[in-house]
């Protein structure tokens, strides 16, 4: 704008005293020209102002509208993130959850582990007591069997030398399910020699084996049955 008056003074200035010269003279004189040029820069500036001043504003323009699309942004974002404030706590809570119940899962599984190892250590030791069992009791009862038939058949003697007559007296002897005053006939009988005369009659011996042959086969029955 002081360029502007500037110019315009000076134009003041030349053209006063010119007022009444003629054209030709107007065209020669070099103030002229330079007045001519200073109108043309003069031009030229406005123009270029004005487009700076039209820059300018839609520069403003730009800024406004990208401070408030930013705003937006901003805003929108904030929102999101408080909406999204429980989802995260909620997704907290239930990954504790499923690592509490995960953790307790584990637990359970060893001991499971621990109870099956427990149950089968036990399982073997239970199978390990009722095959002994069952296989003194067997031997036990085929000695019975045989004494039972040497007695009735009055060959006691020649069983007292077998081995099955001192399976007998050494089930007889650690026995505790006999009563004493059986237990003591018995190995009486058992401990006589062949020819011997032994108080007892057979058929008094033959009653108690029988009567302890019954026992045992009943309890081994349902031994058995307990087993199964």
């Amino acid at each position: 704008m002081a360029f502007s008056r500037i110019v315009k003074a000076a134009m003041l200035a030349t053209l006063a005293p010119l007022s009444g010269a003629t054209s030709s003279q107007m065209e020669a004189n070099p103030i002229r020209k330079v007045v001519t040029m200073l109108q043309a820069m003069q031009t030229k500036v406005t123009e270029e102002g004005e487009k700076s001043q039209e820059l300018y504003e839609k520069f403003m323009c730009y800024c406004k509208s990208s401070t408030g699309d930013l705003s937006t942004s901003i805003q929108a974002a904030e929102d999101k993130i408080g909406e999204l404030g429980p989802d995260i706590q909620g997704s907290e809570e239930k990954k504790l959850k499923t690592e509490e119940e995960l953790k307790s899962d584990q637990e359970e599984r060893e001991a499971a582990k621990t109870a099956m190892g427990e149950s089968t250590a036990l399982r073997a030791t239970e199978q390990g007591v009722y095959e002994k069992f069952m296989a003194e009791s067997g031997t036990n009862l085929a000695a019975l069997n045989k004494a039972i038939t040497a007695v009735e058949k009055g060959m006691a003697g020649g069983f007292l030398q077998t081995r099955s007559a001192s399976v007998l007296k050494a089930f007889l002897s650690s026995s505790k399910d006999v009563m004493d005053t059986d237990r003591q006939e018995l190995l009486a009988f058992l401990s006589a020699k062949e020819g011997d005369e032994y108080a007892p009659q057979s058929g008094e011996i033959t009653g108690i084996l029988k009567t302890i042959k019954d026992e045992m086969f009943a309890e081994e029955q349902e031994t058995m049955a307990t087993e199964a």
